[in-house]
């Protein structure tokens, strides 16, 4: 048994199970509420705004998971290097980011997001990090029903974290007071997690999203043709999924460069179809080019209108670990 096992309290190890290492595994996924709290059962983690990813780890072998379950090696090799020189077999959740300054960017991300097999260049330009915060699996065992503090602990007795490869820290019992610091140093939000809680492939409750700015993915199944000297298109129109049926959110025409505008218009019109994919929107304008919904958005914005879209929308980049069908309109 692995050292950082055999540190475990009787009760913990108890509940360990002898398993083989799995293949892919549905991530467990936070709900978003409005009202943070404050509670000693409860530990608070910065909201990375990256790429969450799987880091599976069997012998000399590493593998990247979205979680979608697209192998992510060849976007991020130096991760997948890092994790193939590590002693021993596990899994575990993290975040992959790259820094504007000291902030974490899911927009400079996208220079590392899509591509495959990048440059040395690229690697110096944008260099990313792993940030680990959960362990589900170690050399024979399935961690997933221990309380959320011991999995913390045997994460950091496991992983000896060294760039690009590291462990993200977390503060226990005062939520509130680090929500009111994280909005001052301009993060994304927390996330606030039940230290008692196993580890379940689903959306909990027992993990919590606490947001100092809006943001969520959106559908994108339109755009506008550009106007003035402008290339490739005007604004992209966005929508999610309620029911089964695409809803309309509104439009945003910010936060393009000169190089996305002409190569994401190249892809789009590779999908574009004659009618509207929206089961709601209602506009007659012969400038909109409809497509089929296949591409998500990542999207910051003020706040939800009450004919349901969004106030000042503005992009920051596509996903590629999202199916469109999947896309929701985040509530609390």
């Amino acid at each position: 048994m692995h050292d950082a096992l055999q540190a475990l309290s009787d009760g913990a190890r108890s509940k360990l199970k002898q398993a083989l290492q799995p293949g892919f595994v549905e991530p467990m996924k936070a709900t978003l509420v409005h009202e943070p709290f404050s509670d000693p059962n409860w530990i608070y983690e910065r909201k990375l705004d990256g790429e969450r990813c799987l880091l599976h780890k069997q012998g000399r072998a590493a593998t990247l998971y979205s979680r979608n379950e697209k192998k992510k090696n060849r976007s991020y090799p130096e991760i997948a290097e890092a994790l193939a020189r590590c002693d021993g077999d596990w899994i575990l959740d993290a975040e992959i980011v790259t820094f504007d300054g000291k902030m974490t960017s899911f927009k400079r991300l996208q220079k590392r997001i899509h591509q495959r097999n990048p440059s040395e260049a690229l690697l110096r330009e944008f260099p990313v990090y792993a940030y680990a915060f959960d362990i589900l699996y170690l050399d024979g065992y399935d961690l997933t029903d221990l309380p959320l503090r011991e999995r913390k602990r045997v994460l950091r007795r496991a992983l000896e974290a060294e760039d690009p490869l590291r462990i993200l820290p977390h503060r226990n019992e005062e939520g509130e007071a680090y929500l009111e610091e994280a909005a001052k140093k301009g993060w994304e939000g927390l996330i606030a997690k039940d230290a008692r809680s196993g580890y379940v492939h689903k959306r909990s409750r027992k993990w919590l999203k606490f947001k100092c700015e809006n943001q969520q993915e959106m559908v994108i199944a339109g755009y506008t043709e550009p106007q003035g000297e402008r290339v490739g298109f005007g604004a992209l129109l966005l929508g999610y999924y309620e029911d089964g049926e695409l809803r309309y959110a509104g439009r945003e025409g910010t936060g393009f460069d000169q190089a996305f505008l002409a190569s994401f218009h190249r892809k789009m019109q590779r999908h574009e179809r004659k009618t509207s994919p929206y089961a709601n929107f209602a506009e007659k304008d012969e400038a909109i080019h409809w497509i089929t919904p296949t591409f998500v958005g990542e999207v910051g914005f003020t706040e939800w209108t009450q004919d349901g879209c969004l106030r000042h929308p503005r992009f920051l980049g596509l996903r590629d670990d999202k199916d469109p069908k999947e896309v929701k309109k985040e509530s609390a």
